[in-house]
């Protein structure tokens, strides 16, 4: 039986060590809650591009294959998950020529030591996803956040084009940046009919959680023609399509650095809008410098502007990188 002293001394210790516990289990979970401030923030001038998990006729490539000039990679896309609201990833192992999932999540992890960052995107054209109620928009924070902690993201993108509920996509956002922390990586991409107003879904939601939003590429292609903020009719396909779109976000609530250009990568890759790199270059130099306007010139220029996005690498990469290689080193000279 012990004496009074060594019990006491063993209690002590045995606190002391319960203590010790706690304190690494606590630390341990707010790395995990905190772990994405660990990676790069995206640059003040970023270029997104978004990788495709499934062969369409574009470039086959593993996500080492995307060339340096892009900062922010779009994996596109995940999957509706068996709850409302929820997402599942499933990498397309076969039509990526045996892509394992092993090598993917070293690629990522390598994109982030090179400073890069990668998103899982959730949508696309015949993306599903619905969040709108309280429960789905639980599932949805935690399903993405569940991916990032398996595969690594950084973040997310939401490229849902069959409706969203600004409310409650919202309020799932704001429940995963509180899981994964401060370096959380969000990215929208809009179509043009969701921004034409601060009072349409898309455009709330990216009001709503501008704290925590990186940038909106909004998608300049595959539209009609729609007004620009000067309340003119433009048409696709043009500099001034581009600028006068863009002020409408601009002028209506959103920072510079949270407004990006989306394009395609070559006209293969989309059924309308494509315009050559020169055309986006010289619109990224009319909204930043006042320069290379076509009849459209806005009230003042926005030097923080974020840059520009693609769809896709793979397209890109068709193309032979084409677009990468001529607009990449201008976002970044900005």
């Amino acid at each position: 039986m012990k004496s009074a002293r060594s019990t006491r001394a063993w209690l002590g210790a045995a606190v002391a060590a319960l203590a010790a516990a706690a304190f690494s289990f606590a630390g341990t979970t707010a790395q995990a809650a905190d772990a994405t401030t660990a990676a790069a923030a995206p640059p003040a001038h970023a270029v997104t591009g978004y990788w495709q998990n499934f062969n369409n006729g574009a470039t086959v490539q593993k996500l080492s294959d995307v060339p340096a000039d892009y900062d922010i990679v779009a994996v596109a896309f995940a999957d509706t998950g068996s709850s409302p609201g929820a997402v599942t990833f499933n990498l397309d192992s076969a039509g990526l020529g045996g892509y394992t999932a092993d090598q993917f999540k070293a690629d990522i992890k390598a994109k982030q030591a090179a400073g890069k960052s990668v998103v899982i995107s959730i949508g696309g054209q015949n993306g599903t996803v619905s969040v709108t109620d309280s429960a789905s928009a639980a599932n949805f924070a935690d399903s993405v956040y569940a991916l990032m902690q398996e595969y690594g993201f950084n973040g997310v993108d939401i490229d849902l084009e069959n409706g969203l509920n600004s409310t409650y996509m919202s309020q799932a956002l704001k429940s995963l940046a509180s899981k994964a922390g401060s370096g959380l990586v969000v990215t929208m991409a809009p179509q043009t009919i969701d921004m034409q107003s601060t009072s349409d879904e898309y455009f709330k939601t990216a009001l709503a959680v501008k704290d925590i939003l990186t940038v909106v590429n909004m998608q300049y292609y595959n539209s009609g023609s729609m007004l620009g903020c000067d309340g003119k009719v433009y048409s696709q396909g043009s500099v001034d399509f581009l600028t006068a779109l863009a002020c409408i976000q601009l002028e209506g609530g959103l920072d510079p650095s949270q407004v990006g250009i989306g394009v395609p990568a070559s006209s293969s890759a989309a059924g309308s809008g494509y315009v050559s790199p020169s055309i986006v270059n010289n619109a990224l130099d009319c909204l930043t410098k006042g320069s290379n306007c076509g009849s459209f010139k806005p009230s003042k220029t926005y030097p923080g502007l974020r840059g520009a996005m693609t769809w896709s690498t793979n397209w890109d990469a068709t193309a032979g990188n084409a677009w990468s290689g001529a607009v990449g080193p201008h976002v970044h000279s900005l």
